[in-house]
């Protein structure tokens, strides 16, 4: 094998989202994640551009986790010729279907309202990729079991590994020619409410981490005391509490501590509807692999049957209608699309409402603007002035903070040749960048989108 790996940075390289790595060694090239950039405009229009390599000489992509800024770029990937296998846990290649199908179901029905609304200036408007797209994806993917070698070629093999952060998710260890690559995926919390604690690496040549919160540490938030106090001021207000949700993990999250609130009468008996499909979906796949997550299937039934889930379009605008206080939790997180788009533009004018944002708000996207305060919000192509009071939880990410990466990083015996940050904004990514030379004291480099590194190994 000759001697050398190049790494492209393709993605969540000075940005947060559209993960994807390429490595291209004499034997194997290897992709390690496939996302979708999110966010601001200028981010979400890369989507549309072919990748600057050449795809049919992809031999394989390996996936941490089934996020869309993790997967959502795969149908294209499969337009621009690749052909290899799709590889990850049971339950990450389970979500990235739900996902996908979902994201090329949005795509389709934007496109099919932005040409008969004329709201465009594309003509006519086309969706991203379509459900046929979708359908030709899933049957390259092909599932490999947690914490075990597996083989791809004479001097190349991998490993996934247990990451918390959702259900499946793993970071991805690559032997290559005696050296080990460590890509962190999203690295998940210790005791969450769902999954287990993290594994960590303990050897990497080259690290490749994620630095999300990497100049953050999640407030110590009394998460079940704040939800209560909400909940109590919703009903006092004869209001609604609406909260945007992502559909894999913190809408599941959710169900659990309100159902726990619940049976320790901190909260009464008020409705909660969960309107996402995608969510009810995700439901299911904590049922076929309790082996991944801690949550006893007792639970989870009683959870369910306690909760409201929304089956139809009808039902989300008789829930609407419905005059009681409730909560509604609905998709998605960073109010980008989704179900809650629907009870917003019929709600955030009242001052009765309460908007609760419970995760990360990407730059560029509609939780941000509300999260900073906007006066008024646009949805397809009109304006709707925001009366609701605008909350926020950041201690229900699913993302390690800065103390957690460390941490994270902490069981690694050798002193890496080099540690790359990626998947964070500029701030986050140089905080991290002083933090990590400051106390370990290991090279650290922070790459741009569409670097090339050439490592002779």
């Amino acid at each position: 094998m000759d001697n050398f790996a190049k790494i492209n940075f393709l993605g969540a390289a000075g940005v947060v989202t559209g993960s994807k790595f390429l490595i291209e060694t004499s034997e194997k090239n290897i992709l390690i994640d496939c996302g979708m950039f999110q966010g601001l405009k200028e981010l979400r229009e890369l989507n549309w551009s072919n990748l600057p390599v050449d795809v049919n000489n992809i031999h394989v992509v390996l996936i941490t986790h089934g996020h869309l800024d993790h997967v959502g770029y795969l149908p294209r990937l499969l337009k621009q010729g690749f052909t290899g296998k799709i590889i990850g846990t049971a339950p990450t290649l389970a979500i990235a279907e739900i996902i996908l199908k979902d994201s090329a179901k949005i795509h389709e029905e934007e496109a099919e309202k932005a040409n008969k609304e004329k709201y465009t200036k594309h003509n006519p408007a086309l969706p991203f990729y379509t459900i046929k797209d979708v359908e030709k994806t899933i049957q390259l993917f092909h599932v490999e079991i947690e914490n075990k070698w597996i083989t791809l070629s004479d001097h190349i093999s991998y490993r996934f590994q247990y990451n918390g952060h959702i259900i499946g998710a793993t970071f991805i260890e690559l032997d290559i020619n005696g050296k080990r690559f460590v890509f962190s995926g999203d690295i998940g919390r210790k005791n969450d409410y769902l999954l287990n604690d993290p594994k960590k690496p303990e050897w990497a040549d080259y690290l490749f981490i994620e630095s999300t919160y990497g100049n953050k540490l999640h407030p110590k938030d009394d998460i079940e005391n704040t939800l209560s106090t909400l909940i109590h001021e919703t009903i006092h207000k004869k209001g609604n509490l609406i909260i945007p949700s992502f559909a894999v993990e913190r809408l599941q999250t959710l169900m659990y501590i309100l159902w726990k609130l619940y049976k320790k009468n901190k909260i009464p008996n008020i409705p909660i509807f969960i309107d996402s499909p995608m969510g009810n979906n995700v439901l299911d796949v904590f049922n076929r692999f309790p082996e991944w997550h801690k949550l006893p299937m007792q639970e989870y039934q009683a959870m369910c049957d306690h909760i409201n889930i929304i089956q139809s379009y009808k039902e989300t605008w008789e829930t609407i209608d419905d005059k009681r206080s409730k909560i509604i939790i609905a998709g998605s997180g960073m109010v980008t699309g989704g179900r809650v788009l629907t009870y917003l533009k019929q709600l955030i004018d009242a001052p009765s409402t309460t908007v609760l944002l419970v995760g990360y708000q990407a730059e560029g996207t509609r939780g941000r603007l509300l999260k900073e305060g906007a006066h008024e919000i646009r949805f397809f192509g009109k304006y709707y002035p925001v009366k609701a009071t605008i909350k926020s939880i950041e201690s229900l990410s699913a993302h390690a903070d800065q103390q957690d990466l460390l941490d994270w990083m902490s069981a690694i015996k050798n002193i890496p040749e080099e540690v790359y940050l990626i998947h964070g904004e500029p701030s986050a990514l140089d905080a991290f960048r002083v933090k990590i030379k400051d106390t370990l004291n290991w090279n650290v480099t922070i790459p741009k989108l569409t670097d090339v590194k050439k490592l002779m190994i």
